[in-house]
């Protein structure tokens, strides 16, 4: 049975003009004895790591950085693809009031008063530099930053200017193969194409060559130097860090390929969409599929990959991980040997997950756990003592959280929650739901039609409402699905369980909570 559910009175019409007009309680400046913050991004990089338990992958880095920081066991995004979810964290509120659903969106020219993260720090008396993708790509937003969008020679000038930082290879058989893919792409469409048309390639490479080539590790070693330059100054510093692996392609050196030989990782739990899941719920795998691949990359209600390129490419994202810990390293070492660790916070996040064959898919752009949750380790200024910590989280709660570690005043339209009362009580009753939301597009959408995806994740529930979705007048229409999934009883989201005749009280119950939306989940008790 479907249950009518209540309208989502979340908050959509409430805070998307007002959160530019709301005064923000600058300080005029800030203390040298205030921490430095290196607010560091990690694309696509979901909760495979060995502090979150995974034993197969090799992350020692972050897992040593992990062990004396505040490691958020359940954070999830706002919106499980880029654009979006970055909006929403570096805005500090949600995605129905920063109006920004999908890649195309453009958080400036939607919000052209909008106060983001840095230039909130900015002008709180922080010197902010930006190195690598914090916004989406083509965002630099230089309003944001002292110094922004710094880029490792040689890649700092014109010829680069148009490219994804993801799409550079190193083997003369991956450059000719974009190439070829790039100049057919230029020959089929005029005027201007998303990424200068680089963003083509295999999707995996494996170069035995050092680390120092690569670009992540040209961007280590940039912001080691950026910080030589500007730590003296006579204000603490706010970096900006993004690196771009493991994004697609699957670019790595040897080296970190070797640690996964053929058959060493554990394909995903759950190799099917679930059962009784509404046709909008899935993404269409376009993203793998822009790539080379050696096998036709299907949609997920089709017959999944051959089990040696799943393999192959779920190696290649844990290579590109591993490669990123690397990087990770040579940047805490570099710290410490100029004694800035200590007096520095360190917060690593992913921007959202990222589907390893989980439900017949590769990518991102669903409402289904595996995509929503994201890693999030906190180390504050002379933390020494690591916590673990269960809580429900988001990405939003972050803004709040670094202006209360740095002693900075927090703005009252924050749609986040300071969490650092959960770093003195782990055990502190919290949030009773996380909320994320995803606008499936009508291109992507197996029967063409275009919705807006509103979840909710509670201890034990997962509950989804889909409506279908205007785009030109940006309002949502109609019911039409709804998902429900037990997480006690099926963490991998294997059967969709909202049409249950048993669960048909719980369906109303869950429906009026999702409609209250994220303030009917507040914490009750913050101390």
């Amino acid at each position: 049975m479907r249950i009518s559910p209540i309208f989502i009175c979340l908050i959509i019409a409430i805070t998307s003009c007002n959160n530019q007009n709301k005064s923000v309680p600058i300080q005029t400046s800030v203390s040298k004895q205030q921490p430095n913050i290196i607010f560091l991004s990690i694309d696509d990089l979901r909760p495979d790591l060995g502090c979150y338990g995974n034993e197969e992958i090799k992350t020692p880095n972050i897992d040593a950085l992990a062990s004396s920081s505040m490691v958020m066991l359940n954070t999830h995004s706002q919106a499980a693809v880029c654009a979006p979810s970055r909006a929403s964290t570096m805005l500090g509120y949600r995605p129905d009031s920063t109006r920004v659903w999908h890649l195309g969106d453009k958080f400036r020219e939607i919000n052209p008063n909008a106060v983001t993260m840095p230039q909130y720090f900015k002008k709180s008396g922080y010197y902010t530099v930006n190195i690598g993708k914090i916004f989406h790509n083509y965002m630099p937003d230089s309003v944001s930053w002292d110094e922004p969008d710094l880029k490792p020679a040689p890649y700092n000038t014109k010829l680069y200017a148009y490219r994804d930082a993801e799409t550079y290879y190193y083997t003369k058989e991956a450059l000719n193969i974009q190439k070829e893919a790039r100049a057919i792409v230029k020959a089929k469409r005029k005027g201007i194409i998303y990424g200068d048309g680089w963003n083509k390639g295999p999707a995996i490479e494996s170069a035995d060559l050092p680390d120092s080539l690569y670009y992540d590790a040209m961007q280590t070693q940039l912001a080691l130097k950026t910080i030589d330059r500007i730590k003296d100054k006579k204000q603490p510093f706010f970096m900006g860090l993004g690196f771009y692996r493991p994004h697609l392609p699957f670019v790595a050196p040897k080296k970190y390929w070797d640690l996964y030989p053929v058959g060493s990782v554990t394909p995903a739990a759950n190799l099917k969409l679930p059962k009784n899941a509404p046709v909008m719920s899935a993404n269409s795998n376009y993203e793998l599929r822009g790539y080379s691949n050696p096998h036709k990359i299907g949609r997920p209600e089709d017959a999944p990959l051959p089990a040696t390129y799943a393999d192959t490419l779920k190696r290649g994202y844990y290579a590109s991980v591993s490669f990123v810990d690397a990087c990770l390293g040579k940047l805490v070492k570099g710290l410490k040997e100029r004694g800035l660790y200590d007096n520095t916070i360190i917060v690593i996040w992913g921007d959202h997950g990222w589907k390893l064959g989980d439900h017949n898919g590769w990518g991102k752009m669903t409402n289904f756990y595996i995509d929503t949750h994201v890693p999030l380790i906190i180390k504050q200024a002379n933390q020494k003592e690591g916590k673990r910590i269960e809580a429900l989280t988001e990405l939003v709660d972050i803004f709040p959280t670094l202006c209360d570690l740095s002693a900075v005043n927090k703005a009252d339209y924050f749609q986040g929650t300071s969490i650092t009362p959960l770093f003195e009580n782990p055990d502190l009753e919290w949030k009773d739901a996380v909320f994320t939301q995803f606008r499936r597009r009508k291109k992507v959408s197996k029967d063409k039609k275009e919705y807006m995806g509103y979840s909710m994740q509670t201890k034990q529930y997962h509950y989804i409402q889909w409506y279908r979705w205007n785009n030109e007048t940006k309002e949502k229409g109609a019911f039409s699905a709804s998902e429900l999934y037990d997480h006690y009883s099926d963490p991998s989201e294997t059967v969709n369980i909202v049409d249950n005749p048993e669960n048909i009280e719980l369906t109303k119950t869950l429906s009026i909570q999702l409609s209250k939306g994220w303030k009917g989940a507040l914490p009750k008790n913050k101390s």
